[in-house]
């Protein structure tokens, strides 16, 4: 019994697994190891017999918590808009954007992979899009099935790690932090891997072009009138719209500086991006309608379609990032705008029907059910480990690893990176997370830091053969067996397992480049943060010591002079206000204004 009592903590954990491994599922699992436990501490006089009081609290606490409501509706956007027909008419456009040049498929399903996820947020609803769009489009053109399997599938979890992204609001919960500075910190990776992916298409294209060929000219639909492509319209609209938005961005301050009539030093990096962006596409749609609507002929047929197609969702990511970003509304207003644009836009295309809102708002409550019977179950479970001392083996267990920070990195990833075998996100961050989560603060490693790159790194569980979700998501809308192609009258092959789980490798090889960049260069997550205050205290303390009165002037009068003034004057120098040459403390006021200027 001595050494049950002693070593509760390890058995619990090992208890847990045992579970896992028997096929319960993981909220229930979590639940009855967190009971069971906790019952055989309290018997075992370990634990106290009030300890489970405190456990309706911490259930009441789940149901309070605003930021888990953004799951809800985050998953409704996303669900409405892959019925919306949205990422069909992308696929569409940039197919044919791209479609002259080798891999152009390749980088079309990349790009509106990074689009859908910076609108969706849903991996679901991105890879089934994209595979029943575009692997047709793909197999019908000779390419090698690997490449195309592995592009779909990886291009549908940017949606794990590019804002809004599900992942990232539950690690922000579990780790106590903003979900909108994990978002800000998740900014540039994700679209640095988005970057990863094209350049491996890239090199494909260079050394293997038989694996992705380009459009056959009667495959490119949108042409002008004398059969040429357009491209020069778009490439100078793109240039002239770029130019602008640099040229906003780097004059934003000065802009706001006008606007709020005070001076404006510098603007968050992420704050200046959105905005930038903003004024650019806007001026590339207001172009578009002038020309549509006038009739000018300044745009080709490729230029306006491109603008138009593109205009929706970059207008549903403002209206949820840009608003986040702009510190305009919360990651779940942002998400419930986002909801409400989706059901404005797919309203508009004439999509929305009663069985299209049945199945989103099904899918939408299953899943939230989900992940909040999850988090009971860990709450039930981490009630009682932490009763047991829990955290405080899994720290001795961690600190106690060679290298510091970077042995501790190393061990959790390839944690994470084996466990992503056998559990999803879901189940990683709230089982495995906040048993880390203490420990990576008691090393000195930043949080949302730390968050980012767990976030990054479970992307992986999405591709990992056999068990990605991914791949299975894909598996359900390749084709089986062979069939005859609709428009060429040929015969197409079959898509096998073996190919998808081959083409997703690459990609996984990707993810952990991407895992070991970021430790190494930390800034490629810092660098979206918003930069914290440093104030000088020995500049303050020398501002405070310039604006003090000389010791003459706080001289105290002796009785006499007292006794001879007036009442009335002692009254009128009690009420009248402090100023900077009498109050130190508004002395250190001015002077910190002064500096943060």
């Amino acid at each position: 019994m001595e050494f049950l009592a002693a070593n509760l903590a390890p058995i619990m954990f090992v208890g847990l697994i045992v579970f896992l491994l028997m096929g319960f599922p993981v909220a229930f699992s979590l639940g009855a190891c967190g009971l069971f436990f906790g019952l055989v501490g309290i018997e075992l006089g370990v634990l106290p017999a009030s300890l489970l009081q405190a456990l309706p609290l911490r259930i009441f606490g789940i149901m309070r918590n605003d930021t888990l409501l953004a799951i809800p509706f985050f998953t409704l956007m996303g669900l409405i808009l892959e019925r919306s027909g949205m990422a069909e008419d992308l696929l569409d456009t940039i197919g044919q954007l791209f479609g002259p040049i080798r891999g152009g498929l390749a980088f079309a399903v990349i790009f509106v992979g990074a689009l859908l996820a910076a609108t969706t947020g849903v991996v679901a609803a991105s890879v089934i899009s994209m595979g029943l769009i575009s692997l047709p489009i793909m197999l019908r053109y000779g390419y090698d099935r690997r490449v195309a399997s592995g592009v779909i599938a990886a291009s549908g979890t940017l949606a794990q790690i590019i804002p809004p992204s599900l992942v990232l609001i539950i690690l922000a919960d579990q780790l106590g932090k903003s979900v909108g500075d994990m978002y800000k910190g998740a900014f540039v990776p994700g679209f640095l891997l988005t970057a990863f992916y094209t350049l491996y298409v890239v090199g494909i294209a260079i050394f293997r072009p038989k694996w992705v060929p380009a459009l056959p000219l009667e495959a490119r639909s949108i042409r002008e009138d004398n059969g040429k492509s357009g491209l020069r319209s778009l490439a100078i609209l793109t240039l002239v719209c770029t130019a602008v938005a640099i040229y906003f961005g780097q004059h934003y301050a000065q802009v706001l500086s006008y606007f709020k009539g005070e001076s404006i030093a510098s603007v968050p990096t992420d704050e200046t991006i959105v905005v930038a962006l903003s004024a650019g596409v806007g001026l590339a749609f207001v172009a578009a309608v002038l020309s549509k609507v006038l009739k000018l002929g300044l745009l080709s047929r490729i230029a306006e379609r491109v603008t138009f197609v593109l205009i929706p969702p970059l207008a549903l990511i403002f209206l949820v990032l840009g608003t986040i970003f702009l510190g305009i509304a919360t990651p779940t207003e942002g998400g419930a705008m986002g909801a409400m644009g989706a059901f404005l836009m797919a309203a508009a295309r004439g999509r929305i029907s009663m069985k299209l809102m049945s199945q989103a708002l099904t899918s939408t409550t299953k899943l939230s059910c989900f992940v909040v019977f999850i988090l009971i179950g860990s709450t039930v479970f981490s009630l009682s480990f932490q009763g047991v001392d829990g955290p405080r083996w899994v720290e001795h267990l961690l600190t106690g690893l060679p290298g510091g920070q970077l042995g501790f990195l190393i061990f959790v990833n390839l944690l994470i990176f084996i466990l992503a075998f056998f559990l999803d996100f879901f189940e990683l961050s709230f089982i495995v997370v906040p048993l880390l989560a203490p420990v990576a603060e008691k090393l000195g490693i930043d949080l949302i830091w730390f968050g980012v790159l767990l976030g990054v790194n479970m992307q992986t569980s999405f591709m990992h053969p056999p068990f990605g979700f991914a791949l299975f998501y894909l598996r359900s809308v390749a084709p089986l067996s062979d069939y005859i192609d609709r428009l060429t009258g040929k015969k197409v092959e079959r898509v096998t397992t073996g190919q998808i789980y081959w083409g997703a490798v690459p990609f996984v090889l990707i993810q952990i480049v991407m895992v070991g960049l970021i430790i190494a260069f930390p800034g490629i997550v810092s660098s979206g943060l918003d930069k914290k205050e440093v104030y000088d205290m020995d500049k303050v303390q020398r501002e405070m010591e310039a604006n003090m009165p000389p010791p003459a002037e706080l001289t105290v009068p002796d009785a006499a002079d007292a006794a001879s003034e007036p009442a009335s004057a002692a009254s009128s120098a009690e009420s009248a206000p402090a100023t900077a040459d009498d109050d130190p403390m508004k002395a250190l006021e001015e002077a910190m204004k002064r500096e943060k200027k």
